[in-house]
């Protein structure tokens, strides 16, 4: 495993077992309840899914990230290799993670089905189209997007104001041209002209509100919550009212069920569902994670980004919601990106710079010391590059040492499940030594405002928080509309703790401004929308879409 190979290279040579035999041989599960896509990847049926309710659950192992450089520091990877480790060591684990957007294929970041040697294939089946479900959100979200419309073409009862449409539309592409558009435009046949807008399908309320239903019913409940607009008397609308929701469930039915794929080393997964953790909530579904917990005995899942958004998004509202909790939290950091915090020279990252590593290391502390806010024990994976050195891992450790709590060198990307034997070992560890009891951050009891302030000044550590005008106006419907008790979902940049991604390791006592306010009633949370994070990405200047094509051998080149 010395020689390099790239992720496609490594993942084409994969030995796959049929997927019906992962799940027969790993899980248990007959044939007869899995709904194939082919040879390796497969849905599990709704009614197989119904019929685990009684069995006892597993333990929950939550992995999350210090704040990450633009490149990530590899925690689906870091997912994937402890999943291959704790079976490694003799343990009945699997992984439920998020299903990859298109966006950030085609766009900066490439593929996400892990790297090197932990990987879950088939990775360009993942990357792509897989089993459709991105598809099937977007078009439920689009068919909304229609009815609402058209509601308004007809002047159907209740009347929508068509100044008050806040439903927007969604593409699963990173196309900014589309953040901000007018439609309806041409003449009277098309309908009444109106400003309008997408964001990209990740960040959809469709997609969050699968990710955290429990069945198909409440599925269906969720969709009709939506508010799509307000009348001229300011009453809320609903997906129901304008009679969407029925239609929109029977698109999303497959959807729904867990998709199972496996691991390099044909462990099973579970790839279900993609919220972003920037701009969403950022989790698998509710239902994958439950399903998980039910058919093995410890279950590793992800939470997107930094643990500033992604850990705490989980903690406040997946598990507030489904009623999970974590037995463990694996902290991913990487030797580079400490030395990014601190200050380091991007172009020479190679290189020794212990005083970086120390300089960066509060990033890292930071983050432990906010999940010890939510009663969670945690193990840092720190995930070895070629250019680490002796030293510089040696400072990590022992500073995390320091504050009780281990730092395991993980070496999976390159030695699959053995490289992750000593983290897996640590993880079981610290789940069976150290308490974990899950607390919040706050009460559901709280204003919607407190719940902000809260997650700025105890996750954020900023000095002031403020309202636009349009945000506190938009609070104060809210309140009116009798939401407050609904958890908050921050949207913010990825790259700080800060609301500027150019802030790094630990800043305090910064400020910031909460410029908007969005309900998503169906999902049954508010989104904070601070600094100039987009709900639609763009393009970068040289996107990952033009490496990607097919080869003479038909096969496909540039997914990473």
């Amino acid at each position: 495993m010395s020689d390099y190979k790239t992720d496609l290279e490594i993942a084409r040579e994969a030995s796959k077992l049929p997927i019906s035999k992962v799940a027969s041989e790993k899980l248990s599960i007959d044939e007869s309840n899995l709904v194939p896509f082919g040879h390796y990847k497969a849905k599990l049926s709704s009614e197989y899914v119904n019929k685990l309710e009684s069995k006892d659950d597993g333990k929950l192992i939550l992995v999350t990230a210090m704040t990450p450089t633009t490149a990530g520091e590899g925690k689906t990877t870091t997912s994937v290799g402890l999943t291959d480790g704790l079976n490694y060591i003799g343990k009945k684990a699997m992984v439920a993670l998020r299903e990859p957007s298109l966006g950030p294929c085609f766009g900066m970041k490439g593929g996400a089905a892990g790297g090197g040697y932990a990987q879950v294939v088939p990775m360009e089946d993942i990357n792509l189209h897989f089993t459709g479900d991105f598809h099937a959100i977007t078009s439920a979200h689009m068919l909304l997007s229609a009815m609402v419309d058209n509601h308004i073409y007809w002047n159907l009862e209740p009347r929508i104001d068509s100044r008050r449409v806040t439903w927007r539309r969604v593409v699963d592409m990173n196309d900014r041209a589309l953040r901000s558009i007018t439609n309806s435009l041409g003449g009277i046949s098309n309908g009444f002209s109106r400003e309008d807008g997408f964001d990209i399908t990740v960040a959809s309320e469709v997609m969050a509100i699968l990710c955290l239903s429990k069945n198909f019913d409440d599925l269906t409940s969720r969709l009709g919550k939506i508010i799509v607009g307000y009348s001229r008397d300011l009453e809320p609308i609903l997906c129901k009212d304008v009679k969407a929701d029925g239609a929109m469930s029977v698109l999303l039915k497959d959807a729904l069920q867990p998709n199972l794929v496996q691991t390099l080393e044909n462990n099973p997964a579970f790839i279900h569902g993609g919220p972003f953790a920037n701009i969403a909530h950022g989790c698998n579904t509710v239902i994958a994670t439950k399903t998980a917990l039910k058919l093995t005995d410890y279950v590793v899942t992800e939470a997107g980004f930094g643990a500033d958004l992604g850990a705490e998004k989980f903690l406040n509202i997946k598990c507030r919601k489904s009623g999970l909790k974590p037995s463990c939290a694996v902290v991913v950091a990487t030797v580079r990106a400490l030395k990014l915090h601190g200050n380091a020279d991007p172009k020479n990252l190679g290189e020794e710079n212990l005083k970086a590593v120390e300089e960066g290391m509060p990033n890292l502390l930071r983050h432990l010391e906010n999940l010890s806010k939510f009663g969670i024990s945690s193990v840092v994976a720190l995930n070895r590059f070629p250019t680490d050195t002796e030293n510089e891992i040696a400072k990590v450790q022992d500073v995390c040492k320091n504050v009780g709590v281990n730092a395991i060198l993980a070496e999976h990307w390159k030695d699959g499940g053995a490289g992750a034997a000593k983290l897996a070992e640590s993880v079981i560890d610290t789940i069976d030594n150290k308490s974990s009891n899950l607390k919040f951050l706050y009460d559901d009891n709280d204003t919607p405002k407190q719940k902000i302030e809260k997650i700025a000044k105890e996750i954020y550590r900023v000095g002031s928080v403020s309202f636009s005008p349009l945000a506190s106006k938009k609070l104060e419907e809210i309140s009116k509309l009798g939401y407050d008790h609904f958890p908050v979902c921050m949207a913010k940049t990825q790259y700080s703790f800060s609301t500027d991604p150019l802030k790094k390791c630990a800043p305090n006592n910064h400020d910031m401004q909460v410029r908007e306010i969005r309900l998503s009633a169906g999902a049954e949370f508010i989104v904070a929308i601070a600094g100039d994070i987009m709900t639609m990405p763009g393009l970068p200047k040289k996107p990952a879409a033009y490496e990607v094509c097919m080869d003479s051998k038909g096969d496909i080149q540039g997914l990473f």
